[in-house]
């Protein structure tokens, strides 16, 4: 297959360091080649069994993959690889990846692994923030039809608080405004139209907030995260992961 995807000497110099390898059946014979082909999957959007046999059978490569989904692997290295440093600028916003039909069916039905209706039809919602290189440093995933709002104050309240936060109208409210101030953030929020108390807004650094909208082309250039085909919330937010990971 002319268009395999292998990590390359520098990813895997950046990577190889945070697989854990005390877990059972982590051996460094294979690690290469099973997770070469895990991402050739995510990137491509080929089905599982359709992954090239050059990387390993395609059951060992979804095996390998569900099972550190499911032992939290892929956070883990995801958390030793990212920087939380109180970093002077942080953007939050939102973006939906439309659900395939194959990914219906997961146990405790739609609500429970995180996809939902809404007009663009059954949609998981990414929840993001990113730093200000484009870098995603958390994120959560809820039904599509879930608010920006909403669980922002939960994707936040992990990390160090940044001097400011860069969003869109979907986050003006009041209550996030005094969240943000509470923190000692400097909201750069665009009010919306419809607030008769218009807090101050600074335009001019609201600019820079395009770098989230940067952040998630590149990581729905990755097939499986711009349409979800898994059944599991937790197999997509590894999906999810892996492509992070990357863009680091």
């Amino acid at each position: 297959m002319a268009n395999e995807f292998w990590l390359s000497e520098g990813s895997w110099t950046v990577i190889e360091p945070t697989i854990p390898m005390h877990r059972r059946g982590v051996r460094p014979g294979n690690n290469y080649k099973v997770i070469s082909g895990i991402v050739h999957v995510l990137r491509s959007g080929c089905r599982w069994r359709d992954c090239p046999e050059i990387f390993r059978p395609h059951t060992t490569i979804y095996n390998r993959f569900n099972r550190w989904s499911r032992d939290g692997i892929w956070q883990s290295m995801w958390e030793r690889l990212i920087q939380l440093d109180a970093a002077k600028i942080q953007c939050i916003d939102s973006t939906s990846s439309k659900a395939h039909r194959c990914a219906a069916g997961g146990e405790g039905g739609e609500a429970t692994q995180d996809i939902g209706r809404s007009r663009g039809g059954r949609t998981t919602k990414l929840h993001a923030v990113v730093d200000a290189h484009g870098r995603m440093i958390v994120f959560d995933l809820t039904p599509g039809q879930r608010g920006d709002i909403r669980p922002a104050k939960a994707v936040l309240e992990p990390l160090p608080a940044p001097g400011f936060l860069l969003a869109d109208t979907a986050y003006d409210g009041d209550e996030f405004h005094a969240f943000l101030a509470k923190r000692g953030t400097t909201p750069v929020i665009r009010p919306n139209p419809t607030r008769k108390n218009v807090p101050e807004f600074d335009e001019s650094r609201y600019k820079a907030r395009n770098v989230i909208e940067r952040a998630f082309c590149r990581i729905k250039d990755w097939r499986r995260v711009a349409t979800r085909y898994d059944k599991l919330g937790r197999n997509f937010r590894a999906t999810v992961i892996l492509a992070a990971i990357f863009i680091w």
